[in-house]
C-alpha cells in the first residue's frame, strides 16, 4: 500500500485495519509516526524513520529490547532497524491487544533468538541478562546463571536437543497466562 499515516485514504485505512489487529481508531490514532519524520520526509510514500528515532518512542523507551524489536519488524534491505508505516503498524498489532496469543509468541521469540530458528544456551544467557539489567548488583554468578538455564531448559526443551524451539517456546507460552 505505501503510504506514511498523513495520507490515509479511506481505503487504505480499511485495508490495514483488515491486515492487522488494530482499529481505525487506533491506525489513526499513529500519527505519531510522522512526526518522526523529517519535514522532508513527511510526502514520501515509503519513507523510513532510523531506528534511533523508533526508540524514543515513550512505549519502546525503556524497553531493554528496543533495539531488537525494531531489527524484527524492519523491512528494510540494509537490515538497519528502519521501519516504515507499514513496519510500525505491524509493530503496534503484534503488541495490541487484540493480535492472539499465537502472533505475540511467534514475534516474542523472534526478538529473543539470534536469527538460527532457536534460542540456545548463548541467547537465554543474554536474555536473562538483559531482563536483570546486566548490573553488578542484579548480574547472576557463573553457578546461579548456568543453574537457571538448566532450570529453563528443562522446563521447555521437550525434544532435549539443548536447544528451544519456536513451538516448545509456544508451548510455554500457552501455560503462561503472564505473556498476553
Amino acid at each position: 500500500m505505501g503510504t506514511t499515516a498523513s495520507q490515509l485514504s479511506k481505503e487504505s485505512l480499511s485495508e490495514y485495519q483488515e491486515l492487522t489487529f488494530l482499529t481505525k481508531q487506533e491506525i489513526l490514532a499513529h500519527k505519531r509516526f510522522t512526526e518522526l519524520l523529517e519535514k522532508h520526509e513527511k510526502e514520501q510514500i515509503d519513507a523510513r524513520v532510523p531506528i534511533g528515532r523508533i526508540i524514543t518512542l515513550p512505549e519502546l523507551k525503556s524497553n531493554p529490547f528496543k533495539e531488537r524489536i525494531c531489527q524484527v519488524f524492519s523491512t528494510s534491505e540494509q537490515k538497519d532497524g528502519s521501519l516504515t508505516f507499514e513496519d510500525f503498524l505491524d509493530l503496534l498489532s503484534a503488541f495490541s491487544d487484540s493480535a492472539t496469543l499465537e502472533i505475540k509468541s511467534h514475534y516474542a521469540f523472534r526478538i529473543f533468538f539470534d536469527d538460527d530458528g532457536t534460542l540456545d544456551c548463548a541467547d537465554l544467557e543474554k536474555l536473562v541478562n538483559c531482563l536483570t539489567g546486566e548490573t553488578n548488583d542484579a548480574k547472576l554468578s557463573s553457578t546461579e546463571m548456568k543453574q537457571l538455564i538448566s532450570n529453563i531448559l528443562e522446563e521447555s526443551d521437550i525434544d532435549k536437543d539443548g536447544t528451544v524451539n519456536l513451538s516448545e517456546f509456544q508451548h510455554v507460552i500457552s501455560r503462561s497466562p503472564d505473556f498476553v
